[in-house]
């Protein structure tokens, strides 16, 4: 029996095909792998010194895996058992296990078990090979062309190196040829076989680095081409054409090639290469990738990586797909390349991940109630009142109303970040605008809070509702609007926000000068840490310089850190008048600015503003105690009072002039007034504020006590609970914008 068994692997080794026969059988004879095999590297040394653990080779068809494992069995000392995962079972594997156990109990050998397809086996068995692998029964070598991290079990994995083999190069296959034809034992060197160049280029180029493809080819070449009278097999570019007609394209649609290609193609589309991307379809369409798949992955990327971008983008690929399900292949091609094509082509946004965000808030935050004025109020509105304070955005300019849409635990959350590419740049600007309108008014104080409130801001609902209603948000981007309309800063220029906490002057700062800089300076650490959180989003060059220091060690830090350091323009809202040292600030801002800089602020003149006392009807109050609170009223807006030593609430145009003529620096001064009229919610917090005594600075009843007794003063507060409290009013407001400029000589 073993006379005939010998006998049949002779004839069936002499009879194999060309590639099986010209398998390496020493390291020596092997090409390719230097990155595992080249000296001194670590595979190569345990080999050579055949004291090798569990491996698994991990590669495309033809680089070489079995053959690795071919080398070894010849060079071991240990018994060596192949098995191929396709055709063996559990049974296969107990039978393997016990021969080794008796090479291991009889002779003290070791077992090499080699399962090629490794990943072919079952989970099942898998686990009946795994604890014979880990007594060390047995050394496994797997082979497979699947990722292994994916699909053998993760504990063998675990137990085993994993040495990754690459498609061969053409200096790899050419050298196989070489040694192919040369060999007289195994391959063609008792022939005479001549390849042209062009030929044995050829040859090379569409095995596309696999060595069974290349051999396969060259057999088929050698064997039907007849010798000529001298006896040379000639193999000229026609017959090479004809023996190996396509490439050997690796992609399995189940495996690492179907998901790589598929991730190149897609990575293409969003880095925006048109030819990249093409190139992949290309090797998808070659090797029988299903198109609608294609498409599939297109019509996600149009969401997730153009997005708004260019909203035409998902309209577009949808079409090509319904025209691709019309036409058919091949004609299909068409539409899968117009599509691809768009894609790569068209401006890119991912903003859409922003409902992730939001996903994500509803995942972690508690969930909080609709706020009152979204509710349904065509059920609940006259018992619960739902519905009641909504304000309809089409009945103001620009169809846009300032207005609580988030839960109030919410209020300030970004999850939409627009981008500034195709059709969305046009909207960036709009939301942002509007975005900051809302965030500055959440750390407003209202209109009120500028002329007789210092206490500290009430963040809950009654807030909101008086934010709602004043329009605080629109009334704010207005301020923003004319500030940078005075300034009128070139994109180079370099600025200075003044009073930056909320950010409503800093991030437009940032949008009107790209090449220049921006620096923002705020007085309290938490302002500074807020808008840090924020200027993350950006690019770092793009960020805004921070400057955490009071208004009048502003310029002393400055002469620290950037002594030579002169400024475009200056801007800020509400800066001097609540300075006791407002002449030092503003002549040290002054020296701060370049020849032909610009300092542009905007102050609210209380003294032009509202009066208390006109929102009350004629019947809330007595007479008399009517007229006590007038007059007691506009003595807050003259020099009357003793707690108006620091304050600007008596200020008018005039004071401002001779503020800056008092600092002897020759300037240019103009100035601009405006008078506003908003709605104001008068919330019972608000109310409160007004008649509590002030923290920091005097509120309206402190101002008031002065001149009233404390049974007026609760007289006027009740009167003003029982007249105003939940009523909406129309409140005028005063701000002079203010424009100086050094005057040359």
């Amino acid at each position: 029996m073993e006379l005939f068994e010998q006998h049949r692997e002779v004839v069936t080794a002499a009879e194999a095909p060309l590639a099986a026969r010209m398998r390496p059988r020493v390291l020596a004879e092997y090409v390719g792998q230097g990155h595992i095999l080249g000296e001194g590297r670590l595979l190569r040394r345990a080999i050579q010194a055949d004291q090798l653990s569990s491996l698994i080779f991990y590669g495309p068809p033809g680089t070489g895996k079995t053959t690795l494992a071919m080398v070894i069995a010849n060079t071991t000392r240990a018994h060596f058992i192949s098995i191929n995962a396709v055709l063996a079972g559990v049974k296969d594997i107990r039978e393997a296990i016990a021969t080794a156990q008796e090479k291991r109990g009889m002779y003290d050998q070791r077992t090499i078990l080699f399962v090629d397809e490794v990943h072919r086996f079952n989970k099942a068995q898998q686990d009946a090979l795994l604890p014979w692998v880990e007594n060390g029964t047995v050394i496994l070598i797997g082979a497979t062309t699947e990722n292994p991290y994916f699909e053998v079990n993760k504990a063998l994995v675990s137990r085993s190196r994993v040495f990754q083999l690459k498609p061969l190069d053409d200096a790899d296959l050419n050298a196989i040829l070489q040694q192919t034809l040369g060999d007289r034992e195994r391959g063609y060197g008792h022939l005479q076989v001549e390849i042209t160049p062009d030929a044995q280029e050829h040859l090379i180029n569409i095995a596309n680095g696999d060595a069974r493809a290349l051999l396969n080819a060259l057999e088929l070449a050698v064997e039907t081409t007849p010798p000529n009278a001298e006896g040379v097999i000639s193999i000229s570019l026609a017959v090479a054409e004809e023996s190996i007609q396509h490439r050997a394209v690796l992609y399995d649609k189940e495996g690492d090639a179907h998901f790589d290609t598929i991730s190149a193609f897609i990575k293409s589309l969003r880095g925006s290469d048109p030819d990249a991307a093409l190139y992949w379809l290309a090797r998808m369409v070659y090797a029988g990738e299903d198109p609608r798949f294609i498409f599939r992955r297109m019509l996600i990327l149009a969401g997730e990586d153009v997005g708004l971008a260019d909203p035409n983008a998902v309209v577009v690929v949808n079409a090509c797909a319904q025209a691709f399900d019309r036409v058919g292949m091949p004609e299909g091609r068409y539409p899968l390349a117009q599509a691809t094509l768009y894609l790569a082509t068209c401006p890119k946004s991912n903003s859409v991940m922003g409902f992730f965000d939001a996903l994500a808030a509803v995942e972690r935050e508690r969930e909080d109630d609709v706020p009152v004025h979204l509710r349904d109020a065509n059920r609940d509105k006259h018992s619960f009142g739902h519905g009641q304070g909504y304000i309809y955005p089409h009945a103001y300019r620009d169809h846009w109303v300032e207005q609580q849409y988030l839960p109030n635990s919410l209020q300030g959350q970004v999850f939409y970040q627009p981008s500034n590419q195709g059709y969305e740049d046009g909207i960036q600007i709009q939301v942002a605008r509007r975005r900051e309108a809302q965030l500055a008014a959440l750390v407003e104080r209202g209109s009120t809070a500028e002329v007789l409130t210092f206490s500290p801001t009430d963040r809950g609902k009654d807030r909101w509702l008086q934010r709602t209603l004043d329009q605080t948000g629109e009334r704010l981007a207005a301020v923003r609007d004319r500030l940078f309309a005075l300034a009128n800063p070139q994109r180079h220029h370099v600025l200075l926000t003044l009073n930056a906490g909320s950010g409503l002057l800093t991030w437009e700062a940032v949008r009107r000068v790209p090449e220049g800089s921006v620096y923002a300076q705020v007085a309290q650490p938490q302002d500074a840490t807020a808008l840090q959180e924020q200027a993350a989003l950006l690019p770092e060059l793009s960020r805004p310089i921070l400057l955490q220091s009071p208004l009048i060690d502003l310029t002393a830090m400055l002469q620290q850190e950037s002594p030579t350091l002169r400024f475009d323009g200056i801007l800020g809202r509400h800066v001097l008048a609540g300075e006791a040292e407002r002449g030092a600030i503003a002549r040290l801002l002054l020296q701060r600015l370049q020849p032909n800089g610009i300092l542009v602020l905007a102050e609210s003149l209380p003294r032009q503003g509202q009066r208390l006392y006109d929102l009350l009807p004629d019947t809330a109050l007595k007479p008399a105690l009517h007229k006590r609170l007038i007059k007691a009223e506009d003595a807050i807006y003259t020099n009357a009072h003793s707690q108006n030593l620091d304050s600007t609430l008596h200020w008018d145009v005039d004071d401002w002039h001779s503020l800056f003529e008092s600092l002897e620096i020759q300037i240019h001064l103009d100035y601009q007034i405006e008078i506003t009229h908003t709605d104001l919610y008068l919330s019972p917090a608000l109310l409160d504020r007004w008649f509590s005594p002030g923290d920091e600075k005097p509120s309206y009843a402190d101002y008031l006590a002065e001149s009233l007794s404390e049974k007026d003063l609760r007289a006027v507060k009740e009167a003003f609970g029982r007249s105003l409290q939940h009523q909406t009013v129309s409140w005028k407001g005063a701000t002079v914008y203010l424009v100086l400029s050094l005057r040359n000589g």
